[in-house]
Protein backbone atom coordinates (compact mmCIF):
# COMPACT_ATOMS: atom_id res chain seq x y z
CA UNK A 1 0.00 0.00 0.00
CA UNK A 2 1.09 3.43 -0.85
CA UNK A 3 1.71 5.02 2.56
CA UNK A 4 1.36 8.50 4.09
CA UNK A 5 1.20 9.85 7.96
CA UNK A 6 -1.64 11.64 9.06
CA UNK A 7 -0.22 13.43 11.98
CA UNK A 8 -3.92 15.05 12.67
CA UNK A 9 -4.60 13.94 16.29
CA UNK A 10 -7.05 16.23 17.15
CA UNK A 11 -9.65 13.72 16.98
CA UNK A 12 -7.91 11.74 19.38
CA UNK A 13 -6.92 14.10 22.25
CA UNK A 14 -10.17 16.13 22.64
CA UNK A 15 -8.88 17.36 25.89
CA UNK A 16 -5.48 18.19 25.15
CA UNK A 17 -5.84 20.18 22.23
CA UNK A 18 -6.13 24.03 23.36
CA UNK A 19 -9.15 25.99 22.32
CA UNK A 20 -7.02 28.36 19.82
CA UNK A 21 -3.99 28.28 18.52
CA UNK A 22 -1.21 31.01 16.94
CA UNK A 23 0.93 28.68 15.23
CA UNK A 24 2.29 29.89 12.07
CA UNK A 25 1.36 26.46 10.47
CA UNK A 26 -2.38 25.19 9.83
CA UNK A 27 -2.10 21.62 10.28
CA UNK A 28 -3.67 20.66 13.61
CA UNK A 29 -0.56 18.51 14.41
CA UNK A 30 0.51 21.77 15.46
CA UNK A 31 -1.90 22.23 18.25
CA UNK A 32 -0.97 19.22 20.13
CA UNK A 33 0.89 21.19 23.38
CA UNK A 34 4.66 20.34 24.00
CA UNK A 35 4.81 18.41 27.21
CA UNK A 36 6.95 20.15 30.33
CA UNK A 37 10.85 20.31 29.61
CA UNK A 38 11.19 19.92 33.37
CA UNK A 39 14.54 17.40 34.04
CA UNK A 40 14.39 14.12 35.48
CA UNK A 41 17.64 12.33 36.80
CA UNK A 42 19.28 9.61 34.43
CA UNK A 43 19.33 7.80 38.41
CA UNK A 44 15.91 7.63 38.71
CA UNK A 45 15.83 4.90 35.77
CA UNK A 46 15.54 1.19 37.56
CA UNK A 47 15.91 -2.00 35.66
CA UNK A 48 13.03 -3.95 34.63
CA UNK A 49 13.39 -7.42 33.78
CA UNK A 50 17.11 -9.54 33.46
CA UNK A 51 18.40 -12.62 32.39
CA UNK A 52 21.16 -14.71 33.12
CA UNK A 53 24.14 -14.91 30.83
CA UNK A 54 27.37 -16.50 29.80
CA UNK A 55 30.60 -14.87 29.30
CA UNK A 56 30.19 -14.41 25.14
CA UNK A 57 26.23 -13.40 25.47
CA UNK A 58 24.23 -16.24 25.70
CA UNK A 59 20.91 -16.42 27.42
CA UNK A 60 20.92 -19.04 30.01
CA UNK A 61 18.00 -18.53 31.85
CA UNK A 62 15.10 -16.11 32.60
CA UNK A 63 15.35 -14.64 36.80
CA UNK A 64 11.77 -16.25 37.87
CA UNK A 65 11.35 -12.94 39.89
CA UNK A 66 11.23 -10.88 37.87
CA UNK A 67 22.68 12.81 15.93
CA UNK A 68 20.77 15.12 17.76
CA UNK A 69 17.31 13.86 17.32
CA UNK A 70 15.51 13.51 14.34
CA UNK A 71 11.91 12.62 14.20
CA UNK A 72 12.53 11.07 10.88
CA UNK A 73 15.96 8.91 11.39
CA UNK A 74 18.48 9.23 8.11
CA UNK A 75 18.32 6.10 6.02
CA UNK A 76 20.54 3.59 7.08
CA UNK A 77 23.24 2.28 4.29
CA UNK A 78 23.68 -1.26 3.76
CA UNK A 79 25.52 -2.93 6.47
CA UNK A 80 29.12 -3.10 5.36
CA UNK A 81 29.19 -7.00 6.10
CA UNK A 82 26.30 -7.33 4.04
CA UNK A 83 24.79 -10.40 6.30
CA UNK A 84 21.42 -8.74 6.46
CA UNK A 85 20.19 -8.01 3.08
CA UNK A 86 18.02 -5.45 2.06
CA UNK A 87 14.23 -5.35 2.14
CA UNK A 88 14.35 -8.73 4.15
CA UNK A 89 13.26 -8.26 7.72
CA UNK A 90 9.70 -7.79 8.91
CA UNK A 91 9.07 -5.39 12.05
CA UNK A 92 6.04 -6.39 14.38
CA UNK A 93 5.59 -2.90 16.05
CA UNK A 94 3.46 -3.71 19.23
CA UNK A 95 1.24 -0.94 19.91
CA UNK A 96 -2.05 -2.51 21.43
CA UNK A 97 -1.40 -2.00 24.83
CA UNK A 98 -3.43 0.42 27.35
CA UNK A 99 -0.87 1.67 29.36
CA UNK A 100 -3.15 2.20 32.52
CA UNK A 101 0.12 3.00 34.40
CA UNK A 102 0.53 6.47 32.59
CA UNK A 103 -3.11 7.36 33.88
CA UNK A 104 -3.60 8.88 30.88
CA UNK A 105 -7.07 9.15 29.11
CA UNK A 106 -5.50 7.27 25.67
CA UNK A 107 -2.97 4.39 25.76
CA UNK A 108 0.53 5.58 26.64
CA UNK A 109 1.89 5.02 22.65
CA UNK A 110 -0.09 8.03 21.47
CA UNK A 111 1.19 10.50 24.11
CA UNK A 112 3.10 13.23 22.70
CA UNK A 113 6.46 13.25 23.00
CA UNK A 114 7.68 16.90 21.86
CA UNK A 115 4.62 17.35 20.05
CA UNK A 116 4.83 13.74 18.02
CA UNK A 117 2.93 10.25 18.92
CA UNK A 118 5.43 8.13 20.70
CA UNK A 119 4.61 5.19 18.78
CA UNK A 120 5.78 7.32 15.04
CA UNK A 121 9.22 7.14 16.84
CA UNK A 122 10.15 4.14 16.20
CA UNK A 123 7.92 3.83 13.31
CA UNK A 124 9.79 6.52 11.65
CA UNK A 125 12.85 4.82 12.81
CA UNK A 126 12.15 1.62 10.95
CA UNK A 127 10.64 3.05 8.10
CA UNK A 128 14.03 4.99 7.00
CA UNK A 129 16.05 1.38 7.02
CA UNK A 130 16.97 -0.36 3.96
CA UNK A 131 16.84 -3.71 5.63
CA UNK A 132 13.03 -3.11 6.40
CA UNK A 133 10.40 -4.53 3.68
CA UNK A 134 7.34 -3.81 5.92
CA UNK A 135 5.80 -2.98 9.14
CA UNK A 136 2.97 -4.91 11.03
CA UNK A 137 1.04 -2.37 13.06
CA UNK A 138 -0.52 -4.45 16.18
CA UNK A 139 -3.32 -1.85 17.20
CA UNK A 140 -6.34 -1.19 18.04
CA UNK A 141 -8.24 -0.04 14.70
CA UNK A 142 -9.55 2.95 16.26
CA UNK A 143 -5.54 3.95 15.92
CA UNK A 144 -5.17 2.90 12.12
CA UNK A 145 -5.19 5.94 10.86
CA UNK A 146 -2.15 7.43 12.66
CA UNK A 147 0.08 5.09 10.69
CA UNK A 148 -1.81 4.90 7.37
CA UNK A 149 -3.09 6.71 4.50
CA UNK A 150 -3.35 7.21 0.58
CA UNK A 151 0.17 9.15 -0.46
CA UNK A 152 3.58 9.13 0.09
CA UNK A 153 5.25 10.69 3.28
CA UNK A 154 6.86 13.33 1.38
CA UNK A 155 4.74 15.79 1.92
CA UNK A 156 4.31 15.18 6.06
CA UNK A 157 7.88 15.54 5.70
CA UNK A 158 7.34 18.95 4.60
CA UNK A 159 5.03 19.54 7.56
CA UNK A 160 7.55 18.24 10.12
CA UNK A 161 10.29 20.24 8.70
CA UNK A 162 8.78 23.41 8.84
CA UNK A 163 7.82 22.63 12.80
CA UNK A 164 10.98 21.58 13.72
CA UNK A 165 12.90 23.74 12.06
CA UNK A 166 11.30 26.65 14.11
CA UNK A 167 11.78 24.89 17.80
CA UNK A 168 15.48 23.34 16.84
CA UNK A 169 15.16 20.09 15.69
CA UNK A 170 16.90 19.25 11.91
CA UNK A 171 14.71 17.24 9.69
CA UNK A 172 15.55 15.82 6.18
CA UNK A 173 12.90 15.80 3.98
CA UNK A 174 14.57 14.68 0.91
CA UNK A 175 13.36 11.40 0.30
CA UNK A 176 10.07 9.45 0.17
CA UNK A 177 9.71 6.20 1.63
CA UNK A 178 8.22 3.16 0.38
CA UNK A 179 7.79 0.53 2.78
CA UNK A 180 4.93 -1.73 3.12
CA UNK A 181 2.29 -1.51 6.48
CA UNK A 182 -0.19 -3.43 7.12
CA UNK A 183 -2.07 -4.34 10.99
CA UNK A 184 -2.84 -6.83 12.71
CA UNK A 185 -5.58 -6.72 16.75
CA UNK A 186 -3.88 -7.04 19.76
CA UNK A 187 -4.30 -10.06 22.00
CA UNK A 188 -5.20 -10.79 25.17
CA UNK A 189 -1.26 -11.34 26.36
CA UNK A 190 1.25 -9.88 24.55
CA UNK A 191 2.11 -13.22 23.12
CA UNK A 192 -0.78 -13.46 21.51
CA UNK A 193 -0.31 -10.08 20.23
CA UNK A 194 2.75 -11.17 18.60
CA UNK A 195 1.71 -13.76 16.86
CA UNK A 196 -1.31 -11.87 15.62
CA UNK A 197 1.50 -9.80 13.97
CA UNK A 198 3.75 -12.71 12.65
CA UNK A 199 0.48 -14.10 10.92
CA UNK A 200 0.41 -10.98 8.58
CA UNK A 201 4.20 -10.92 7.53
CA UNK A 202 5.80 -11.17 4.45
CA UNK A 203 6.12 -15.31 3.51
CA UNK A 204 9.70 -14.34 2.46
CA UNK A 205 11.42 -12.30 5.35
CA UNK A 206 14.63 -13.65 6.42
CA UNK A 207 13.75 -12.24 10.20
CA UNK A 208 11.42 -10.88 12.34
CA UNK A 209 11.97 -8.12 14.10
CA UNK A 210 9.67 -7.35 17.24
CA UNK A 211 9.69 -3.52 18.55
CA UNK A 212 7.26 -2.33 21.40
CA UNK A 213 5.71 0.92 20.23
CA UNK A 214 6.63 2.69 24.05
CA UNK A 215 10.25 2.22 23.38
CA UNK A 216 10.59 5.53 21.24
CA UNK A 217 13.91 6.35 21.79
CA UNK A 218 15.63 3.46 19.91
CA UNK A 219 18.78 3.77 17.41
CA UNK A 220 18.93 3.12 14.33
CA UNK A 221 22.30 1.39 15.05
CA UNK A 222 21.84 -0.41 17.45
CA UNK A 223 18.75 -1.88 15.75
CA UNK A 224 21.59 -2.66 12.79
CA UNK A 225 23.36 -4.57 14.95
CA UNK A 226 20.75 -6.85 16.40
CA UNK A 227 19.54 -7.44 13.29
CA UNK A 228 23.38 -8.96 12.00
CA UNK A 229 23.18 -10.89 15.33
CA UNK A 230 20.12 -12.55 14.75
CA UNK A 231 21.19 -13.42 11.75
CA UNK A 232 23.95 -15.47 12.42
CA UNK A 233 22.28 -16.63 15.17
CA UNK A 234 18.80 -17.42 14.57
CA UNK A 235 17.58 -15.47 17.67
CA UNK A 236 18.89 -12.31 18.83
CA UNK A 237 17.61 -9.34 21.57
CA UNK A 238 18.56 -5.81 22.98
CA UNK A 239 20.04 -5.62 26.33
CA UNK A 240 22.04 -3.91 28.73
CA UNK A 241 24.31 -4.99 31.44
CA UNK A 242 22.44 -4.17 34.90
CA UNK A 243 23.61 -1.83 37.28
CA UNK A 244 21.71 -2.05 40.38
CA UNK A 245 22.02 -4.96 42.93
CA UNK A 246 19.42 -7.61 42.25
CA UNK A 247 18.53 -9.59 45.04
CA UNK A 248 16.30 -12.75 44.82
CA UNK A 249 13.48 -12.80 47.51
CA UNK A 250 11.22 -15.15 49.00
CA UNK A 251 7.35 -15.21 49.42
CA UNK A 252 7.96 -13.30 52.17
CA UNK A 253 10.12 -10.71 51.20
CA UNK A 254 13.08 -11.93 52.69
CA UNK A 255 16.22 -11.84 50.75
CA UNK A 256 17.54 -15.28 49.48
CA UNK A 257 20.26 -14.58 47.84
CA UNK A 258 22.49 -11.97 45.56
CA UNK A 259 22.19 -12.62 42.43
CA UNK A 260 26.06 -12.05 40.39
CA UNK A 261 25.24 -8.82 38.75
CA UNK A 262 28.40 -9.47 35.80
CA UNK A 263 25.80 -12.36 34.77
CA UNK A 264 22.47 -10.35 34.51
CA UNK A 265 20.88 -7.99 31.80
CA UNK A 266 17.77 -6.14 31.05
CA UNK A 267 16.14 -6.66 28.28
CA UNK A 268 15.07 -4.20 25.97
CA UNK A 269 13.30 -4.33 22.37
CA UNK A 270 14.07 -4.95 19.25
CA UNK A 271 13.60 -8.69 19.75
CA UNK A 272 14.73 -10.60 16.69
CA UNK A 273 13.95 -13.75 15.32
CA UNK A 274 14.16 -16.09 12.67
CA UNK A 275 10.56 -16.79 11.36
CA UNK A 276 11.02 -20.45 11.28
CA UNK A 277 12.37 -20.08 14.31
CA UNK A 278 9.26 -18.08 16.00
CA UNK A 279 6.89 -20.45 14.30
CA UNK A 280 8.49 -23.32 15.65
CA UNK A 281 8.55 -22.10 19.14
CA UNK A 282 4.70 -20.54 18.90
CA UNK A 283 3.66 -23.88 17.74
CA UNK A 284 5.32 -25.44 21.00
CA UNK A 285 4.03 -22.89 23.18
CA UNK A 286 0.68 -22.63 22.17
CA UNK A 287 0.51 -26.64 22.21
CA UNK A 288 1.54 -26.61 25.80
CA UNK A 289 -0.35 -23.42 27.02
CA UNK A 290 3.01 -21.67 28.55
CA UNK A 291 3.20 -17.91 28.95
CA UNK A 292 6.12 -15.90 28.60
CA UNK A 293 6.99 -12.44 29.36
CA UNK A 294 9.02 -11.47 26.05
CA UNK A 295 9.49 -12.52 22.55
CA UNK A 296 12.80 -14.38 22.66
CA UNK A 297 11.74 -16.59 25.62
CA UNK A 298 9.28 -18.10 22.91
CA UNK A 299 12.90 -19.27 21.22
CA UNK A 300 14.42 -20.31 24.51
CA UNK A 301 11.23 -22.90 25.12
CA UNK A 302 12.82 -24.62 21.76
CA UNK A 303 16.56 -24.78 23.75
CA UNK A 304 17.85 -22.53 21.55
CA UNK A 305 20.33 -20.07 22.15
CA UNK A 306 19.62 -16.56 22.15
CA UNK A 307 22.28 -14.09 21.73
CA UNK A 308 22.00 -10.61 23.36
CA UNK A 309 23.20 -7.71 21.49
CA UNK A 310 24.86 -5.11 23.89
CA UNK A 311 22.19 -1.72 23.66
CA UNK A 312 21.76 1.70 25.04
CA UNK A 313 20.27 2.80 28.28
CA UNK A 314 18.39 5.10 26.94
CA UNK A 315 16.26 3.04 24.95
CA UNK A 316 13.75 3.30 27.93
CA UNK A 317 10.21 1.85 28.21
CA UNK A 318 7.65 5.04 28.18
CA UNK A 319 5.09 3.36 31.24
CA UNK A 320 4.89 5.80 33.78
CA UNK A 321 4.75 9.77 33.65
CA UNK A 322 8.07 10.16 34.92
CA UNK A 323 8.98 8.04 32.06
CA UNK A 324 7.84 10.41 29.41
CA UNK A 325 9.80 13.77 30.95
CA UNK A 326 13.00 11.11 31.13
CA UNK A 327 12.17 10.42 27.37
CA UNK A 328 11.96 14.56 26.52
CA UNK A 329 15.36 14.92 28.36
CA UNK A 330 16.92 12.49 26.35
CA UNK A 331 15.76 14.19 23.21
CA UNK A 332 17.23 17.30 24.35
CA UNK A 333 20.17 16.17 25.48
CA UNK A 334 21.10 14.45 22.09
CA UNK A 335 20.17 17.64 20.73
CA UNK A 336 22.68 19.37 22.15
CA UNK A 337 24.96 17.11 21.75
CA UNK A 338 24.73 17.56 18.00
CA UNK A 339 25.38 21.24 18.25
Amino acid sequence: MALRFDVSLSHHLPNLLPSSSKSKASSPFLSVPMPSRSRLPLSRRMPAGVVSVTKDGIALNRNKNENRVRCCAKRVEESEGGAVKDKSVSVVLLAGGKGKRMGASMPKQYLPLLGQPIALYSFYTFSQMSEVKEIVVVCDPSYKDIFEGSESLLDPFKVFFLIYVEIGFPFDASEEIQIGVRFALPGKERQDSVFNGFQEIDGSSELVCIHDSARPLVMSGDIKKVLKDAWLNGAAVLGVPVKATIKEANSDSFVVKTLDRKTLWEMHTPQVIKPNLLRDGFELVNRNGLEVTDDVSIVEHLKHPVYITEGSYTNIKVTTPDDLLLAERILNMREGASL
